[in-house]
């Protein structure tokens, strides 16, 4: 591994995440919501505020051909700044069914109590030619945006929304856009979904790729991970990494999962607009900051905001410090963010929510999941090595060197623990010349 340059006394740390889960051609980022413009479009405010935190490098996920066109077309406006994936998500594939044509486009919006009839089962007609243009345009892509493609999805499995697509179709359409990863080369990385379908996402990925994935040569992340440690303990053990946002803190023991994968088998996201950090969810009390009490003075606070008059021996309830005013969607103001509209600079939360779990520091948690060993989603991931090496030196007590305990194999399930002590924080050679070639399509 290069040698980290030498840590001088102006160096102080500074953020810098990767969101790897942004729903950025969602329509609510353009001010459209279930169809109507709501407000001006602020798209850029959005990638904006993400740089502020230190997220420079977003991942917007295909989910159908038009949000994937849309991803296509935002990555080529910001370069370097937003990445794209292409593939269906389980929740749109009726395409590859026999639906009729309110389920063939986007996400369609029927009655989650009714789950699509398995009358409408896989067109293998179809198939062969969503197969055909997923390939035309990933080749496109390749060639007209070299480097804006990181990775193959969202893709998968989702037994908690079968009003969508129903079992048959989801199996369907997964295995076929499986037979494509394996069909394009170099393979792309792969952005995964597994919701309440743990079983046959893991069976299918094993039929396709071998009993420990040995034929997926660039890795893959199951995002969104709500499954239990037994359900991540699997996954890892075919080299996959764990996607964690908000929905990855509901409960207790969502936290309790969370806590027990090693930081540097996970990955953060925002996954939004939505999945965002409620006040319901068990890890929201980690977002919490105690106000100091008053004694007839007023706490320091914003004096741009309007402040109410404080009460004698009034103590503060916990709160969230705001770095910028929320309002709702009908009172838009430029600058402002969108109340429930989840953003990527929101990634900053789930890393306090992560680090507070996990019983590390914010800074730990940013530099420690950079040093994965797999190549999964590639580049984006590679381009940041530099900067972990140089916070690698300043916080040289989030590291050691492998343990010879944990076999030196991302697979292992040494590699589940909640000690931030036992994060490897190997570099091969290979990563760091990559990493001069970041620019390259992965």
């Amino acid at each position: 591994m290069a040698t980290p340059p030498p840590v001088t006394s102006h160096d102080e740390y500074r953020p810098r995440y990767v969101d790897i889960g942004i729903n950025l051609a969602d329509p609510i980022f353009r001010g459209i919501s279930h169809g109507s413009r709501r407000h001006p479009d602020d798209l850029g405010a959005v990638i904006s505020r993400a740089n502020e935190v230190g997220c420079s490098k977003l991942i917007v996920t295909g989910s159908d051909f038009q949000s994937c066109r849309d991803a296509l077309a935002i990555a080529k406006e910001y370069p370097g700044n937003v990445y794209t994936t292409i593939g269906i998500h389980p929740c749109s594939s009726a395409i590859f069914s026999t639906a009729d044509a309110n389920h063939d486009a986007m996400h369609s919006n029927p009655d989650p109590e009714t789950p699509m009839p398995d009358t409408n089962g896989p067109d293998a007609e179809k198939t062969e030619t969503i197969i055909a243009d997923l390939a035309a345009l990933i080749e496109s892509t390749r060639a007209s945006q070299p480097g804006s493609l990181v990775a193959f999805g969202e893709f998968g499995l989702d037994y908690d929304r079968l009003h969508y697509a129903s079992k048959a179709v989801q199996l369907y359409a997964f295995a076929a856009q499986l037979d494509l990863v394996l069909a394009t080369k170099p393979q792309l990385p792969l952005f995964l979904h597994s919701r309440a379908a743990h079983e046959d996402f893991r069976r299918l990925l094993q039929e396709k790729f071998g009993p420990g994935l040995e034929k997926l040569e660039r890795g893959g992340v199951v995002h969104s991970f709500t499954g239990s440690i037994e359900e991540a303990r699997e996954l890892m053990d075919l080299g996959l990494y764990i996607g964690i946002n908000g929905c990855s803190f509901k409960t207790a023991e969502n936290c309790e999962v969370v806590k027990q994968i090693s930081l540097d088998r996970m990955m953060q996201e925002t996954d939004g607009p939505w999945c965002e950090i409620r006040p319901s969810h068990e890890g929201y009390k980690l977002l919490l900051e105690k106000m100091p009490e008053t004694n007839g003075e007023a706490a320091p606070a914003d004096a741009s905001k309007p402040q109410p008059k404080s009460k004698k021996n009034q103590k503060k309830e916990p709160e969230i410090p705001e770095r910028w005013k929320i309002v709702k969607k009908e009172k838009w103001q430029e600058g402002a963010m969108v109340k429930g509209r989840n953003e990527p600079c929101m990634i900053e939360r789930v890393a306090k929510v992560v680090a507070g779990i996990k019983g590390v520091s914010v800074e730990e948690n940013a530099v420690a999941w950079r040093f994965s060993r797999a190549e999964t989603l590639g580049s984006v991931l590679k381009i940041l090595n530099q900067e972990a090496e140089r916070h690698q030196s300043l916080y040289p007590g989030a590291f050691v060197s492998p343990d010879p305990a944990i076999p030196d194999n991302p697979n292992s399930n040494a590699f589940l623990t909640s000690q931030p002590a036992r994060h490897s924080a190997a570099i091969n050679d290979t990563s760091l010349h990559e990493l001069a070639h970041a620019g390259k399509d992965v």
